[in-house]
């Protein structure tokens, strides 16, 4: 582990020692200039940017004017659902009726545009299929649907591979020849920017007029396209953060869909004060729970209606759906460890493989992503975590990976792919997060290609934990004010992080809290006085006793209990 204080390497204030703290963090983001920091509309990249807008935007005109059947095909995560019912939204806001959506549940039909879901989209009769963050290694299922008549409109975000569907249109940032600025939209980006081409497109040819129409206004669907951004966790760049800011800025003044609102009360979060780590851990996770254990229809549904009592009844589900995909990750992360454990006592010692790959019979393939995740977390590897596939003879099984920042893991499954050929059924995804699926019985081959291809890649720096700091505070921004300021100052996410502190403390107090977390009251060198905090999810056994000084990476966060606010520090880890 070490510890690595940023260094401002912006130029928004030039005196880093005269500078404000919110000055100092921004120019340790790299903020060269305030217009960077700007969130209006009007700073958001161009729609023409993207390769294939008007292509695509003829394919949704002409089923329009023609009255077609239009059928959106969305993913099951949330960036999946919001992608969904924001298409839905938009169209039926330009007065279309003839749409429909269709998510593929995972235990069935798998990831994508598959051709067993081209045949179940059939039924629904559609002149045309619109894929939402999915569809660009939809290869196969493109040709089933040609084979059907139907036409097919790809957006996605993901990284393409290097042969693409011969779709009728594809909008994808990441595609070749694609001039968009940023790469980093997610699919509920991709989706919103393709409605904005087809508002822009209808308006040219006098369509709202012509057919009495209000023009909608677009931008009140921007509370979906925040949650999806942020649950997604890609960069957060200006363009993201202005997604990111004017969708929250909808749910503070209360303008955000029912389904959002819904979600922000089950999670006992306020809505009036809606930040980005608000949509990241409480409404996120209770709309993936949906499509990891039930059906993500559910979750589509409550971004769909406008119904409060009926909002509530589907959030209230999720929060079920959460509650027990938290205890079937639990049973799932201590059965990890127990694997982890069997491991030699010299790789025990340190040298752990360079990627972590377990499999259990019994895992839920709609957890296994999360479990990964923490398994990473806890050893700092790339880590892959397998469950059955269900196909019909038990042949298959899928694997969710979760890396690290020195690794990208969906390059190396390229890799691996590339020098095994056959290996991998199939796979996708991106730096960080990536699934595949491969034969049961080839498990163990596939474990050691990737480990020889890591090990290749790797040296003596690339599996140590590098933890962020943006430097001591001083005596008076230990503040509720501080606190307070940095809460609102942009919303904060992937490749945005976040700000963390470090200082030395000495514990006056120390309270366990339901066994796994730590309050205490801490006194920061040299001052007298003390600061609340908290530290989740900790080892109690290994932290010191009172009046230990100790080391401290945290954040300051505003706490608020019955109606009074105060600060606290939450801890992230303790250094030494």
């Amino acid at each position: 582990m070490k510890l690595v204080r940023r260094q401002p390497s912006g130029k928004l204030c030039r005196d880093i020692s005269q500078a404000s703290l919110i000055e100092r963090v921004f120019a340790m983001r790299g903020i060269n200039h305030q217009d960077e920091l700007e969130v209006g509309l009007n700073k958001l990249h161009p729609i023409s940017a993207l390769k294939d807008i008007e292509k695509a935007t003829e394919l949704l005109v002409d089923a329009i004017i023609n009255h077609q059947k239009i059928l959106v095909i969305g993913d099951f995560d949330a960036d999946g659902a919001t992608s969904t019912a924001l298409t839905v939204r938009a169209i039926k806001a330009m007065g279309h009726e003839q749409i429909d959506y269709l998510v593929p549940n995972r235990f069935e039909y798998g990831y994508g545009l598959t051709p067993e879901i081209v045949i179940e989209a059939k039924k629904f009769a559609p002149a045309l299929i619109v894929t939402v963050d999915n569809g660009i290694s939809s290869i196969k299922g493109v040709e089933k649907a040609k084979l059907l008549g139907i036409k097919v409109l790809i957006t996605d975000h993901h990284l393409p591979a290097k042969e693409i569907p011969d779709a009728d249109a594809i909008i994808n940032p990441n595609q070749g020849g694609d001039t968009f600025p940023s790469k980093n939209l997610a699919g509920v980006g991709v989706a919103f920017y393709l409605m904005l081409a087809l508002k822009l497109h209808l308006q040219k040819i006098n369509y709202f007029s012509h057919n009495k129409i209000t023009e909608p206004n677009l931008a009140e669907l921007l509370d979906l396209v925040a949650l999806g951004t942020v649950a997604d966790v890609v960069t957060l760049d200006q363009n993201n953060r202005i997604l990111v800011e004017q969708g929250l800025r909808r749910m503070r003044s209360g303008n955000a869909s029912e389904g959002i609102k819904a979600l922000f009360q089950i999670a006992k979060r306020d809505i009036n004060s809606a930040v980005s780590t608000d949509l990241g851990f409480a409404c996120g996770p209770r709309l993936n729970a949906a499509g990891r254990l039930d059906d993500m229809s559910l979750g589509i549904e409550c971004l769909l209606t406008e119904d409060p009592a009926q909002a509530f009844e589907y959030a209230a589900a999720l929060d079920d759906l959460n509650i027990e995909r938290r205890e079937i990750e639990e049973a799932m992360k201590t059965e990890a460890m127990q694997l982890l454990q069997e491991l030699d006592d010299e790789k025990l010692s340190g040298d752990l493989p360079p990627v972590l790959c377990l499999y259990k019979e019994t895992w839920h393939q709609g957890v296994i992503g999360i479990l990964a995740a923490r398994v990473r977390e806890r050893y700092n590897r790339p880590t892959i975590i397998f469950a059955p596939a269900d196909d019909e003879n038990n042949r298959e099984i899928k694997g969710s990976a979760r890396s690290i920042s020195t690794i990208h893991i969906r390059d190396i499954f390229d890799e691996v792919a590339s020098c095994h050929p056959g290996l991998l059924e199939k796979f996708g995804g991106h730096a960080m997060a990536a699934g595949l699926t491969l034969e049961k019985s080839r498990l163990k081959e596939f474990t050691q290609a990737i480990c020889k291809i890591v090990n290749k890649h790797a040296d003596e720096t690339t599996f140590q934990e590098i933890l962020h700091s943006d430097g001591k505070l001083n005596e008076e921004e230990f503040d509720l004010k501080y606190a307070g300021e940095l809460r609102f100052a942009a919303p904060w996410g992937q490749n945005f992080p976040t700000p963390n502190f470090d200082n030395h403390f000495t514990i006056v107090k120390k309270q366990a809290i339901k066994n796994h977390h730590l309050k205490l009251s801490l006194r920061p060198k040299g001052l007298e006085r003390t600061v609340s905090a908290i530290a989740f999810n900790v080892d109690l056994q290994d932290w010191p006793i009172e009046g230990t000084e100790v080391h401290l990476l945290y954040k300051l966060e505003v706490n608020e209990y019955r109606g009074i606010r105060s600060l606290q520090l939450l801890i992230e880890k303790r250094l030494a």
